[in-house]
């Protein structure tokens, strides 16, 4: 199936690179090296990587959109079809228009989640047995909304989904059910009409905090999860990333790599929110979505959405950090 996002008609006349903050760099700060393509897919077919979950032994389950499929790659780039997602009659998902398969959360037991956006009343969260059963609807989500990335308390038996129209995150149990507004506000929202079109974006559970990237407002932020569960003031975390999509924290400090989408580009963000690039175009990235890290191997899916020259793949590379390195 060959369809591009109307995001892509829209912002692709209108865009114009923009120069990170470097800052200087920190001594021993994480050096993403070594890049090299895996594994690619046909754009055509609508396999463009949108979202990354890792297995245990360093295979990568991957969204593909407007392919509907999850699959999964291993680190030689042998491909394998877990699920496709249900065909939906007159999808109207807001900015992209199509149904896609977006955010993906793996369980410790295997079970995948999945976001699926169709502008319909299959528009929700979706669950993948690890037995391989087929997909199923756990939770219902508005279908005037664009449910993007997920991200999974296990400890606390939660999902958390992000919506980047509607500027929401919402929080579902891990079992299913009804969906409930977890945080709200400006910080979460797209920029105002006509120039707004996605806000609220990535999605991370770290350190006793909810993280979200907003593409449009080109901030990280950082929720808290206070005592009873509940979201506490949003924070700034960083500011000026262009075109920030999702992204993966180093370890166990907030060290992160952003996947910036429009600009073929990897930024590694500093805990100050200093910023710089790592990984661009010429090191195979195509319009990347989304980051993982495992150990010293950092995975980046490339969605081929606003580039001329159509290559979707995934590109892995070395994570290195030297003497207090955070």
């Amino acid at each position: 199936m060959s369809r591009v996002p109307r995001l892509a008609a829209t912002a692709t006349a209108t865009l114009a690179l923009t120069v990170l903050a470097a800052g200087p760099g920190a001594a021993g700060e994480p050096v993403v090296t070594d890049p090299r393509i895996v594994a690619r897919f046909d754009f055509a077919l609508g396999q463009s990587p949108e979202n990354i979950a890792l297995e245990p032994d360093g295979s990568a389950n991957l969204t593909l959109a407007f392919a509907r499929q999850v699959v999964n790659v291993d680190k030689k780039g042998g491909k394998r079809t877990i699920a496709t997602l249900p065909a939906v009659t007159d999808p109207n998902t807001p900015v992209i228009g199509g149904a896609a398969a977006m955010g993906i959360a793996r369980a410790h037991d295997g079970t995948l989640y999945v976001t699926y956006a169709t502008g319909t009343s299959e528009n929700g969260i979706w669950r993948i047995g690890k037995d391989g059963s087929a997909p199923v609807q756990i939770a219902q989500l508005p279908a005037d909304g664009f449910p993007n990335s997920l991200a999974l308390d296990e400890k606390c038996g939660v999902l958390y989904a992000a919506d980047s129209v509607l500027g929401t995150v919402r929080r579902v149990p891990v079992e299913g059910g009804t969906p409930t507004a977890w945080a709200t506000g400006t910080a979460l929202q797209p920029l105002p009409a006509p120039d707004g079109l996605v806000g609220a974006n990535g999605l991370k559970v770290h350190n006793g905090a909810v993280w979200v990237s907003n593409t449009d407002r080109r901030t990280l932020l950082r929720i808290p999860v206070l005592a009873d569960r509940s979201a506490g003031p949003v924070e700034t975390r960083a500011t000026g990333l262009s075109w920030i999509d999702d992204f993966a924290f180093t370890g166990h400090g907030d060290t992160v790599l952003a996947a910036l989408i429009m600009d073929n580009a990897l930024a590694l963000v500093r805990p100050d929110g200093t910023h710089k690039v790592v990984l661009n175009a010429q090191d195979g990235l195509s319009s990347p979505t989304s980051v993982a890290v495992r150990g010293k191997t950092v995975y980046v899916p490339s969605s081929s959405f606003f580039t001329e020259v159509k290559d979707p793949n995934l590109l892995l590379a070395q994570l290195r950090k030297g003497h207090g390195s955070r």
